[in-house]
C-alpha cells in the first residue's frame, strides 16, 4: 500500500522519529489532505521539526514523497472534477411538499406529522434567556484565551528597550507623588494567571514598608511569574512606588561597566544631560544681547534648569560614580575591570553588573530572582551585608537558607494559590511551619476520631427504639462540627547515588602543579593537592582565581605546565559543570539521553534509575528542552551517578534547585561513600557536605582554619578597609 511505502520512507531517511508521527503524515497524505490544503507544505513543516539540522536529507525525502504521489494526487483530482451538480428539470419548493421530513427515516410512524399539530410546552423567552448566557459565555472564554495569546505575542514584537521600560514603568513624577504618602502595600485580592495556569486566586499582597521579603515555594509554583507581574505593574502597585525588577543580564556593548551603572538610573542620566543642553542654550543666547525675547528665552531657560537642579540634588546626583564604583568593587568589579566594556564580561559577570545597575537605583521596591546564582562566595558575602542596611522593600526570590537567615526580615510562603505570611527568617519560619503543620495534624486527626466515634454510636443506635432520641443528638452535634481540610502533605525528596567499590590509595593528587594560559599569566603555582575517598572539601574564593581551573587539572581536562598529576588507573571521577544544561540535548527526552550516554539498559531501568532524582511518570519522557532548570539538573545528577564514580567533582551543583531538591543532594552527598571536592556559594550546603574548607587566591590553594561564616566575614572586613 502506498501509505506503508510512504511510512517506510520517512523512517528511512529519520529513524528516530516516533511511530505515531509516521503514521500520522502517511495517512494524511494519502487519505486526508484537503482539496484546498497545500499538502505537502504542511507536511514539510512537520518533518522540518524532526529534521533538525539535516536540511539535504529532508530536500531528499521531499523529492521522493513528490514521486510517489503524483500519481495518486492525479487520479484524486480527476475523481473530483468528474463529480458535478445537476440541474433540475423544474423548480421544487421543498416548504409546499407534503411529504414529512422524518417520514423516510423509518417504515412506522410519521413523528413530524404526528408532532406538528401540538404546541409545544418548552418556555421560549426562558430558553432564549439561557442560550444567550450560553453563548456570552463561550465568547468571553475565546475572548480570554485570545487576550492571554495576544499579550505574549505583544511582548514580544514590542520589545521596548531598559530606558523606555523604566520612564514607563517608573514616571519622573513618581518620585515627587510619594513625598507624604505611605509606600506599604496591601492588596486583598489578588488574581495572577500565566496563559491557562492560575498562579495565585484571590490572594492578599502584603508588603510592608522597609521590610526584606523572601519568597518561597516549589519549581514551578509561579514565584518568578508573580514576580514579573508586580514589576510590569499588573498587579495594581500604587503608582508612586518606583519599581526595579532584576532577572536578565544586561546587553553586552562598548558603555564601560562603571557608564553602565550610572545610566541604569535613566532620570539622572536624562536630566544630566538635559542640563548639559540648557547650559549651552544658556550660553548661545548670552552673545545675542539684550533684546526682550532674548531675555525671556533665558528667564525660561533658567527656571527650567533650576527645577532640573533641584531634581537631581534631590535624587543626591553627584554622589552617582562614587557610589557605583563602590557597589562595583563590592561585587568583585577591580579597578580596572570597571573601566572595561560591558561586552568584555561573560553571563555571570553581566548578572552582577545587572546586580549593581538595580542597587546603584534604589528603587522604593527592590524584586530579586535568584541573586545568589551567578555569584561567588566573597560577592554573596558583600551583598548579604549590602541588603541588611537596605531602606527599601525587597522581594527577592532564593533557595539559598544561609541566604535569607542573614537578609529576610520575613517569609512568604507561595502554595495552592495563594501566598502565607511569616515574620522573620528562614529558620524561624521553618520552625513556625513545622510546629503549625503539626498542630492542624493533630487537630484533623483528633477530629476524624471524634466523627468516627460518634458515627460508630449512630450506625448502631439509630433504630433501636430506647437509645433513638440519644443518636439523634449524636447527628446533629456529628452536623455542627467544623468541616477540616486534611493537612497539606509535606512534599519529601530523595536523591540517591550508587555505593563506590574501594580501591587503594593514592587516588588523585597533584604535586607542585603550576598553570598557566600562557607562561607569563599564570593562574596557579606550586599547589599539591591530595583527594582520597574520605575527602569532603570546599573550595572557596574570589571568581578567577582558579577554582575551575583547579577542578579541570583534575578531571584531566587541563595540564599543568609544571609538576605532577598522579592518578590512579583505576579511578573514575564524575565531573558536575557549572553550566550542566549545555551538555544535555535538548531534543532528548531524559531517558533516550541516558540510553545514548550509557547503552545496554531497558528503557524501564533507565526510567527506574532517573526516579532515584524526582524524575518520574511521564516527565522521563518529555524533551529535556522542555524541562524546567531544576528538572534538568536532576537529570544531570542521574548521568553522572550513572558512571560510578569513586570521587564527584560538583561545580555549583545547587544553582536552580529548590529548597527540597537541595536539602535531597545534602542528605545523598552525606550518606555516599566517596570523595567529594564541591564549588559553592551556599553557606548552608558547604556546611553539610564539606570537612574541609580551601581558599583559592593569590596563584594558590591553602587550607582555610575556620567554618564558611568565618570566612565571610573576613571577606566583609576587607571589603570594609579598601578606601
Amino acid at each position: 500500500m502506498l501509505a506503508d511505502d510512504i511510512a517506510q520512507k520517512i523512517r528511512s531517511s529519520f529513524p528516530d522519529t516516533e511511530d505515531v508521527i509516521v503514521q500520522y503524515l502517511s495517512g494524511y497524505l494519502v487519505d486526508d489532505a484537503g482539496e484546498e490544503e497545500d499538502a505537502f507544505q504542511i507536511a514539510g513543516d512537520i518533518l522540518k521539526s524532526l529534521a533538525g539540522d539535516k536540511l539535504e536529507a529532508l530536500e531528499n525525502l521531499l523529492l521522493s514523497l513528490g514521486d510517489m504521489l503524483k500519481e495518486h494526487f492525479a487520479s484524486r483530482l480527476q475523481v473530483r472534477s468528474g463529480q458535478k451538480l445537476m440541474k433540475l428539470d423544474k423548480v421544487m419548493d421543498m416548504s409546499k411538499t407534503q411529504m414529512s421530513n422524518t417520514i423516510a427515516l423509518s417504515e412506522g410512524v410519521d413523528l413530524e406529522s404526528i408532532n406538528k399539530g401540538k404546541a409545544s410546552r418548552v418556555d421560549v423567552k426562558k430558553l432564549e434567556k439561557q442560550e444567550a448566557k450560553l453563548k456570552a459565555k463561550i465568547e468571553k472564554r475565546a475572548r480570554r484565551d485570545l487576550y492571554e495569546g495576544s499579550k505574549l505575542l505583544d511582548a514580544y514584537k514590542k520589545q521596548q528597550s531598559y530606558e523606555e521600560m523604566f520612564m514607563k514603568i517608573n514616571p519622573l513624577e513618581a518620585a515627587a507623588a510619594a513625598k507624604n504618602k505611605s509606600k506599604d502595600i496591601h492588596l486583598p485580592s489578588v488574581d495572577v494567571n500565566f496563559g491557562s495556569n492560575r498562579i495565585l486566586s484571590g490572594a492578599t499582597l502584603t508588603l510592608a514598608y522597609g521590610r526584606r521579603y523572601g519568597l518561597i515555594g516549589r519549581n514551578g509554583i509561579g514565584k518568578s511569574t508573580l514576580l514579573r507581574h508586580i514589576a510590569m505593574r499588573e498587579i495594581s502597585i500604587p503608582p508612586h512606588i518606583t519599581i526595579l525588577f532584576v532577572e536578565q543580564e544586561i546587553i553586552g556593548d562598548d558603555t564601560r561597566a562603571v557608564d553602565a551603572v550610572l545610566k541604569a538610573d535613566v532620570w539622572r542620566d536624562h536630566l544630566l544631560k538635559e542640563q548639559v543642553a540648557l547650559d549651552a542654550k544658556l550660553a548661545e543666547l548670552e552673545s545675542e544681547g539684550d533684546e526682550k525675547r532674548v531675555e525671556d528665552a533665558k528667564e525660561e531657560l533658567s527656571a527650567r534648569l533650576a527645577e532640573v537642579h533641584a531634581r537631581l540634588a534631590e535624587m543626591d546626583a553627584e554622589s552617582g560614580p562614587a557610589r557605583a564604583a563602590a557597589l562595583l568593587a563590592g561585587l568583585g568589579f577591580d579597578e580596572a575591570d570597571q573601566q572595561r566594556p560591558t561586552k568584555s564580561f561573560s553571563g555571570g559577570w553581566r548578572m552582577r553588573l545587572a546586580l549593581a545597575r538595580a542597587l546603584f537605583v534604589k528603587p522604593s521596591l527592590l524584586l530579586l530572582d535568584e541573586p545568589t546564582n551567578h555569584i561567588d562566595l566573597n560577592a554573596l558575602a558583600w551583598l548579604e551585608d549590602y541588603l541588611q542596611t537596605w531602606s527599601g522593600t525587597l522581594l527577592v526570590v532564593s533557595h539559598d537558607r544561609a541566604f535569607l537567615d542573614s537578609v529576610a526580615t520575613d517569609i512568604i510562603h507561595q502554595h495552592s494559590g495563594r501566598l502565607d505570611y511569616y515574620k522573620g527568617n528562614f529558620t524561624q519560619f521553618y520552625s513556625t511551619k513545622t510546629e503549625r503543620d503539626r498542630n492542624l495534624r493533630r487537630e484533623y486527626d483528633t477530629q476524624m476520631e471524634y466523627r468516627k466515634h460518634l458515627q460508630a454510636f449512630i450506625d448502631r443506635w439509630r433504630y433501636n427504639a430506647n437509645r433513638a432520641a440519644q443518636a439523634q443528638m449524636k447527628i446533629k452535634i456529628l452536623e455542627k462540627l467544623p468541616d477540616l481540610q486534611p493537612p497539606e502533605q509535606e512534599e519529601t525528596e530523595t536523591f540517591r547515588f550508587p555505593e563506590t567499590e574501594k580501591i587503594s590509595p593514592p587516588l588523585l593528587q597533584l604535586s607542585e602543579a603550576t598553570f598557566g594560559y600562557a607562561s607569563d599569566k599564570i593562574i596557579l603555582e606550586h599547589v599539591n593537592f591530595d583527594v582520597g575517598l574520605d575527602s569532603r572539601i570546599a573550595m572557596v574564593g574570589a571568581n578567577g582565581a582558579g577554582k575551575s581551573t583547579l577542578i579541570k587539572l583534575l578531571t584531566g581536562d587541563l595540564k599543568p605546565l609544571s609538576g605532577h598529576v598522579n592518578r590512579n588507573g583505576r579511578l573514575r571521577v564524575g565531573y558536575f559543570a557549572q553550566h550542566h544544561v549545555d551538555t544535555l540535548i535538548p531534543t532528548m527526552t531524559p531517558v533516550q539521553f541516558l540510553a545514548s550516554k550509557f547503552p545496554g539498559k531497558s528503557e524501564q531501568e533507565y526510567r527506574a534509575h532517573l526516579g532515584n532524582f524526582q524524575i518520574s511518570g511521564m516527565t522521563g519522557l518529555q524533551m529535556i528542552g522542555t524541562l524546567s532548570g531544576g528538572q534538568k539538573s536532576r537529570v544531570a545528577f542521574s548521568a553522572l551517578s550513572l558512571q560510578q564514580p569513586h570521587v564527584l567533582l560538583l561545580d555549583e551543583p545547587t544553582n536552580h534547585l529548590d529548597i527540597e531538591g537541595l536539602d535531597a543532594l545534602m542528605v545523598a552527598l552525606q550518606k555516599w561513600n566517596g570523595g567529594i571536592i564541591i564549588i559553592s556559594h551556599d553557606e548552608r550546603f558547604i556546611t553539610a557536605v564539606a570537612k574541609e574548607l580551601w581558599v583559592c587566591g593569590n596563584k594558590t590553594v591553602a587550607k582555610f582554619y575556620g567554618d564558611v561564616q568565618n570566612y565571610k566575614n573576613l571577606i566583609v572586613n576587607n571589603v570594609k578597609k579598601k578606601p
